[in-house]
C-alpha cells in the first residue's frame, strides 16, 4: 500500500523538477511475473525506474537495509519494508542460494522482479561486471527478461551528495524482452551462468551508452576505500596527527 501512496506523492513531484524521458515502457509485460535487470547508478534508479510503469516493482534489496539499528535503521527497515522490498544476504555462498529462494519466491507469486546484475552502485558512472546470480534466477525461473537502463541519474544524486541536483533531465529506457530459452536446463554449468551473464551486461552497455569495465564493482570500491584510508593516514602522519608524528 506504501509504495502506491509513495508513486502518487512523488511522481508529480520528479516530474516537475526533473522532467525524466522514458521509452520502450510497452516492452513491460502487464500482466504475471518478470525480471528486470538494470544498471544502478544511484539510489533514484529505484524511483525513475517505477515511475512509467502502472505495475509495482519489487526489488531485491541488501540485508543492511532491514538490519539497522537506532531511529535510522528502524526508519529504513520500515521503509524497504512497507514498499515489499525482498532483503538479501551478499556474503556469497549459501547466502546466495537464500537470494535466489527469495527471487523465485517473488516470481511465483507473479511479481515485477527488479535487480542490479552489478551488485551494488557503479563507483564512477561506469558499467561493471555482472554477478551470476542473476542468470540462475534467470534460467530457475524461465521468467522474461526486460533490460532497463537509467541514464544521468547519477548527475543527480551521486553516492556521497546529500542534496538531489536540479537542472538535470535523467532517462530510463526499456528494451526487448530478451530471450534464454536456449539454455533452459543448464543452470548448473558455470559457463552457461557467465554467457547469460555476460549477454545482459552487453545489452545494458548498448542501452546506456556506459563505458564496460570486466571487474566486480564491490572490488573497485574496496581499493577506492583502501587509498582513501591509506591517504588519510599519510596526511595525519605529515601533521604529526599519527603513529609516528609529532604528538605520538
Amino acid at each position: 500500500m506504501l509504495y502506491w501512496v509513495l508513486k502518487a506523492v512523488l511522481g508529480p513531484i520528479l516530474a516537475v523538477l526533473w522532467r525524466p524521458r522514458a521509452e520502450g515502457a510497452h516492452h513491460v509485460p502487464r500482466t504475471g511475473p518478470a525480471i528486470m535487470v538494470g544498471n544502478h547508478l544511484s539510489a533514484f534508479d529505484h524511483f525513475f525506474g517505477a515511475l512509467p510503469l502502472p505495475r509495482k516493482i519489487t526489488f531485491l534489496a541488501k540485508n543492511e537495509y532491514f538490519t539497522g539499528a537506532g531511529v535510522r535503521g528502524r526508519a529504513q527497515r520500515w521503509f524497504f519494508e512497507s514498499v515489499g522490498a525482498v532483503p538479501i544476504d551478499r556474503s556469497g555462498g549459501t547466502a546466495s542460494e537464500g537470494a535466489l529462494h527469495a527471487g523465485l519466491r517473488a516470481l511465483g507469486e507473479g511479481r515485477l522482479l527488479g535487480i542490479y546484475p552489478e551488485g551494488t552502485r557503479s563507483p564512477d558512472g561506469r558499467l561493471y561486471r555482472g554477478k551470476t546470480g542473476v542468470a540462475r534466477l534467470v534460467l530457475r525461473s524461465r521468467a522474461p527478461v526486460i533490460p532497463i537502463v537509467t541514464i544521468d541519474v547519477d548527475r543527480i544524486m551521486a553516492a556521497r551528495r546529500v542534496v538531489p541536483r536540479l537542472g538535470v533531465r535523467p532517462s530510463v529506457r526499456f528494451g526487448e524482452p530478451m530471450d534464454f530459452s536456449r539454455y533452459y536446463g543448464m543452470e548448473h554449468d558455470p559457463r552457461v551462468l557467465r554467457a547469460v551473464t555476460d549477454e545482459i551486461m552487453d545489452t545494458l552497455r548498448r542501452m546506456s551508452g556506459q563505458e564496460y569495465v570486466d571487474r566486480y564493482a564491490q572490488d573497485v570500491k574496496r581499493e577506492l576505500r583502501q587509498r582513501s584510508g591509506g591517504r588519510r593516514a599519510r596526511d595525519a602522519d605529515r601533521h604529526g596527527c599519527g603513529p609516528g608524528g609529532a604528538t605520538s
